[in-house]
């Protein structure tokens, strides 16, 4: 492996519980390189980075196979410090900031540089002081280098995540030993602007030699900075190529394509038409950040599951959210005729939709409640139900004994493994939390559910109990499903049509059954080759 890239990684194959999700990764860098690595989620691409930066996942799931070469040197990773210390840097999607600190505190953080006093030179070196005059030239040097202009006094708490992304950046950028920067999304929560700077930082240090692994979902930022680009599929390298070989569509095609079966679904009683629409959006903005909304137009029929996909980034996810009143939105929505005004959750419920989060643990569940106040409670505060006259005038109690039934008849039909409906949500596995997340929208009796990444973190056999779900109570309740999820596969596998959000806006409207093609040109922004289904 000495030929002089600053990393090479060769045959890297990683298995999880007995399902292989690397098989036989290899990716090299050179000095100075920006090199892209892109794929869906669940392509491998964070499980390679955990590999590269030593996370102790890695080693307590039994480790790996294949080797890791750092300056033509085979070295072993078993710690991120390790990987620090080789010279390795990562800025990570979520934030390792101390909001207390000031931005030069956090740049400096374990690094810090101390002066002598006269208790240093009496007691030992443990009693010295920072030196915060080398400290605050060190973090605007570094922050120059990103060309932003953030005062390095400044605490991080209350800072724009912008703000708050370049200071992780250039806490990596000062360590003096670093020769290879790993980005893991890092546009994710820049504004366009943001971005444009933070490209254009990338090149400046990829001038100066440092190597860039660049991870991103957005390809134009990959054709403006990359050298070369890996594409991930399912675990495995499916292409290698240079960016003066590649294609927007070419890319995203390669990202998505793979053999679909589609199932044959239950007849419905009636097909949905665009004579009946339930649901109409117009120039929809959500501010959610990562997920920002400019301006979308979408109409929904009566009665269909409706796929809304995309690469992560674009706007997908932000959709329900900003209808459901989850973020700060405008723009117009209409169900059946009749507005409902936006930035309001407790109306958009009121309305008869309902929405199952992206994020079951952090807004979805109430993690140490039991699994029947899960099911019920937004059904009791929003609709009422599950209460009872108490003895007072206008004092309503809880129905314990209609709790009690309604828990054990959904545990039953969504088959929720469990002790009973007072065992905690906490203590059941992430397929059967997202049963819950259901079952409590399923209490609403909506007549639109807006579902985000239903799939997302759960088992393969508990990700198409779910798929079932969504398509019993669309079929057997005539419930209108609007689906966002970041699994084309399983988009094409039970919708009947499918939205494709792009920058922020629909890119087209696509059947099940289009080509890769058509959905690798439509996910890079571009027009679908066969006629859009409206």
């Amino acid at each position: 492996m000495g030929n002089g890239n600053v990393l090479e990684l060769k045959d890297i194959t990683k298995s999880f519980f007995g399902t292989t999700v690397l098989k036989d990764v290899s990716l090299s860098m050179s000095p100075g390189e920006i090199h892209a690595l892109v794929g869906e989620n669940g392509a491998g691409k964070s499980t390679l980075m955990n590999i590269l930066f030593g996370m102790q996942v890695i080693f307590d799931t039994g480790g790996f196979e294949g080797q890791v070469a750092v300056g033509g040197q085979a070295v072993t990773i078993d710690s991120p410090r390790k990987a620090m210390e080789l010279g390795i840097g990562m800025v990570h999607q979520e934030f390792m900031l101390i909001p207390g600190f000031t931005v030069s505190e956090n740049i400096k953080l374990n690094r810090e540089p101390t002066v002598s006093n006269v208790a240093s030179r009496l007691f030992g070196p443990k009693l010295e002081t920072l030196n915060e005059p080398l400290m605050q030239s060190d973090s605007k040097a570094a922050l120059g280098k990103l060309a932003v202009s953030i005062d390095e006094m400044a605490l991080v708490g209350g800072m724009p995540v912008g703000h708050m992304q370049f200071v992780e950046i250039a806490r990596e950028i000062d360590k003096k030993n670093v020769r290879l920067l790993v980005f893991d999304e890092p546009t994710a929560v820049l504004t366009e602007s943001e971005a444009s700077l933070l490209l254009a930082a990338m090149k400046r240090l990829s001038s100066e030699g440092i190597a860039i692994l660049f991870i991103t979902h957005r390809l134009d930022e990959v054709m403006e900075v990359a050298d070369n680009i890996t594409i991930l599929r399912d675990g495995e390298v499916v292409s290698v190529m240079p960016r003066s070989e590649a294609k927007l569509d070419r890319i995203a095609q390669l990202m998505v394509g793979r053999k679909i079966e589609r199932p044959v679904l239950p007849p419905r009683k009636s097909e949905p038409s665009d004579k009946d629409i339930v649901l109409k959006i117009e120039n929809l903005k959500v501010d959610m950040p990562g997920e920002r909304v400019r301006g979308l137009n979408l109409t929904v029929r009566r009665g269909e599951i409706l796929g809304i996909g995309g690469l992560a980034g674009h706007g997908k996810v932000g959709i329900a959210n900003g209808v459901i009143g989850m973020y700060p939105a405008s723009g117009r929505v209409a169900k059946d005729g009749v507005q409902i005004p936006l930035n309001d959750p407790k109306h958009a419920l009121l309305s008869g939709m309902a929405f199952v989060s992206e994020d079951r643990r952090g807004v979805g569940l109430l993690l140490d409640e039991s699994i029947e106040m899960n099911i019920i409670l937004t059904a009791m505060q929003v609709q009422g139900k599950f209460l009872k006259p108490g003895a007072l005038p206008n004092l309503r109690l809880e129905d314990r004994a209609a709790v009690r039934e309604h828990a054990l008849t959904v545990i039953r039909d969504l088959d929720i493994r469990c002790t009973g409906p007072a065992q905690l949500v906490r203590r059941l596995s992430g397929g059967n939390q997202q049963k819950v997340c259901l079952g409590r929208a399923f209490t609403m009796e909506p007549e639109v559910l807006w579902v985000s990444e239903p799939t997302r973190g759960i088992d393969v056999g508990a990700k198409q109990l779910v798929l079932d779900l969504l398509v019993k109570f669309n079929r057997e309740h005539g419930m209108t499903i609007v689906m966002t999820s970041s699994e084309l596969g399983e988009l094409r596998k039970i919708c009947d049509r499918i939205a494709i959000v792009y920058r922020g806006q629909i890119a087209g409207v696509l059947p099940p059954d289009a080509s890769d093609v058509d959905f690798g040109l439509m996910m890079a922004g571009k027009s679908a080759t066969l006629e859009e289904v409206s």
